[in-house]
């Protein structure tokens, strides 16, 4: 049976905490949530009201994490889930959050991450050569970290599965769901 490892935390996107959760545990994997803490924490939701030139943000729904970040052994781990919102934004600034990451692209371990979530994937140096999709507003940090962005609702790159944002839901769960049953044959 696969496990899986959610990263996210305080101010994570809820619509892509739950939905990979779910789905992934409706294939009977194990999936466990990991954020700075082991504690509740608080996820949004994002989303664009006319007028505003880029997201607002709503408070989401409340998450346990199971895990704190210092209590996690990557190597226990056969896949990550990196949801988006602004969670991604500082926990590629925190040394374990970064070394969990690092250990998936390293060992060419299977990451999806939605949204803000390839910051974290570009930051543990990740991104490097590799074609994917994310929120349009980081098209910058991605050619900056050596990716190549393409405007799609799911990219598939190696063992990498991104997609732009919780709208995308749908895609980035089928192809990653896909990507995990091919790893178990």
């Amino acid at each position: 049976m696969l496990k899986i490892l959610i990263l996210t935390g305080d101010a994570g996107e809820s619509q892509e905490i739950y939905y990979a959760k779910y789905r992934l545990e409706e294939e009977g994997w194990t999936v466990h949530i990991a954020a700075p803490q082991k504690r509740v924490f608080h996820s949004v939701v994002h989303d664009f009201d006319p007028g505003y030139d880029t997201y607002v943000e709503r408070p989401g729904y409340l998450v346990s994490a199971d895990f704190g970040i210092d209590e996690i052994d990557p190597s226990h781990y056969d896949a990550l889930v990196l949801p988006g919102g602004r969670a991604p934004e500082y926990l590629r600034n925190r040394p374990k959050a970064l070394a969990i990451t690092r250990h998936f692209v390293e060992k060419g371990k299977p990451i999806a991450a939605n949204c803000h979530g390839p910051l974290l994937v570009a930051a543990a140096g990740g991104v490097k050569g590799k074609t994917l999709t994310c929120y349009a507003d980081l098209v910058l940090d991605m050619a900056a970290a050596g990716g190549t962005y393409v405007n799609r609702d799911v990219v598939v790159d190696g063992s990498l599965v991104t997609v732009r944002g919780w709208p995308d839901n749908g895609p980035w769960m089928r192809e990653f769901v896909k990507m995990l049953k091919t790893k178990t044959q």
